[in-house]
């Protein structure tokens, strides 16, 4: 060996140790929490546990802790990825199987910063790039009411099915330094009191950026907040189109009032729509409980969000011109559009515009004006899942047609509905439905429904 490689090599195995000591220290360190230097934590009010409990419903903690005919927050919910599936966790006060040993801080940094008390890194399936940004007085409040307000239950976890070396988790530790925020919300002093109200709820609490928000290769949302174009701009989740939640004529909030918005998220229903999909989840326990002040604050801020026409297009006008082609002399010749009038006239009508609040339509709809078909596709072959507002659950239901329909039936009929009055998207492909049909199941007619004290 040369002086020259002697040189190099001194200088390289040393520092290359110092790099592999330091990275090692940052992957395995515990994050800093404002609650380090909290002591034993005297019992809580009853006030502070009841708080917990309305934070609760503004996280929605119990959409995805939760699993039908299982108990409140015992986990279970699976999840897939691109590389195996991951499933939530046990999150009731049970000190073996849950989070009962955790500490305040211990419950910070798993919430806030996505490290579990043990140190492992959580996936950001969890949506702590989001609750990054609650207050520590709401932190505080989740913390009483899930160790005093929740039954413990004892019930393991279930382990991923993603396959060594996918399965290492530290490399979370890097992901979360470029694409998580680690700030609590920053009120924006330019705008009013209820604009803030509501992008505190938008962009953390409620997590809405969690599915409305295209992601990147790296599974990253590709915006944040309101300074993003991406933000909640529609996206792909779980076999559903999330729309999105900007004022996009076509494909967003453009032609709903901020009543409209309200009325939506508080009864689950407005002329323009009714939840369905994943949103019916987070309507069933976490939307229609917000106060009505938290609502109209993430109405108002939601009507802030320019759309992008570029990207929108044309804004939506109807055009009775297929409803005519409906009637018997001039059906035979359009694909889809006798299907249409056997099985989704009656309920959504002739002319697409369905039945005020009771039965969406589908002239206009979102779903029916956003270039991928998957939420048509879904919800048709498996249905809408039970709304229940107010405790009462609701008598009008879409029904699954995957046992009545084919592949090719589905994807004419869609084809008819995406292109029928002024709604103007390509041919649904037939392979998209096979897709769907073999990694979907039928919406439950039991849905979970958290019921607290």
């Amino acid at each position: 060996m040369t002086n020259r490689l002697k040189k190099i090599f001194a200088v390289v195995i040393p520092a290359s140790a110092v790099l592999a000591a330091g990275a090692a220290w940052f992957v395995t360190r515990l994050p800093a929490s404002s609650f380090e230097k909290t002591g034993s934590q005297e019992e809580p009010s009853a006030q502070l546990v009841a708080r917990g409990e309305y934070v609760s419903r503004l996280t929605d903690c119990v959409a995805c802790h939760s699993v039908p005919g299982g108990a409140a927050y015992t986990g279970g919910l699976k999840m897939v990825t691109p590389m195996g599936a991951i499933f939530a966790t046990n999150i009731t006060p049970d000190r073996e199987t849950g989070i009962g040993a955790y500490t305040l801080a211990d419950f910070d940094r798993a919430l806030r910063s996505g490290v579990a008390k043990d140190g492992h890194r959580l996936y950001p399936a969890m949506p702590y790039p989001s609750y990054a940004k609650l207050s520590d007085d709401d932190v505080k409040a989740l913390y009483a009411y899930f160790m005093k307000g929740v039954p413990a239950v004892h019930l393991e976890n279930r382990k991923s099915t993603i396959p060594w070396p996918l399965n290492m988790r530290w490399p979370l530790a890097f992901w979360n330094v470029v694409f998580a925020p680690s700030d609590v919300y920053r009120p924006d002093t330019s705008k009013d009191a209820q604009w803030n109200r509501g992008a505190y709820l938008v962009e953390g609490a409620g997590h809405c950026g969690a599915c409305h928000t295209p992601r990147s290769l790296a599974f990253n949302e590709k915006g944040t907040d309101s300074h993003s174009a991406a933000f909640v701009s529609g996206a792909l989740i779980d076999g559903w189109f999330a729309p999105s939640l900007r004022n996009d004529a076509n494909t967003g909030l453009g032609r709903w009032s901020e009543d409209d918005v309200f009325r939506f998220l508080k009864t689950g229903r407005n002329d323009h729509a009714v939840v369905f999909g994943s949103m019916t989840e987070a309507f069933n326990n976490s939307t229609q409980f917000f106060s009505d002040d938290d609502l109209r604050a993430v109405a108002h801020y939601l009507k802030s969000l320019p759309g992008n026409a570029q990207r929108d297009g044309t804004p939506w006008q109807y055009e009775p011109t297929q409803a005519k082609a409906l009637q018997p002399a001039g059906r035979q010749g359009i694909p889809g559009a006798q299907t249409y009038m056997a099985k989704c006239s009656f309920c959504h009508g002739a002319d697409g515009r369905g039945q005020g609040q009771w039965v969406p339509p589908l002239a206009g709809a979102a779903s029916s004006l956003v270039p991928d078909s998957s939420s048509s596709i879904n919800v048709t072959l498996n249905g809408s899942g039970r709304v229940v507002a107010a405790g009462v659950p609701d008598s009008y239901r879409m029904p699954s047609y995957r046992e009545q329909l084919s592949d090719g039936e589905i994807a004419d009929v869609l084809t008819f509905v995406r292109s029928s009055w002024g709604n103007r998207q390509p041919p649904v492909a037939k392979g998209d439905v096979k897709k769907l049909r073999e990694q979907t199941v039928p919406a439950s007619s039991s849905p979970v429904i958290l019921k607290t004290r």
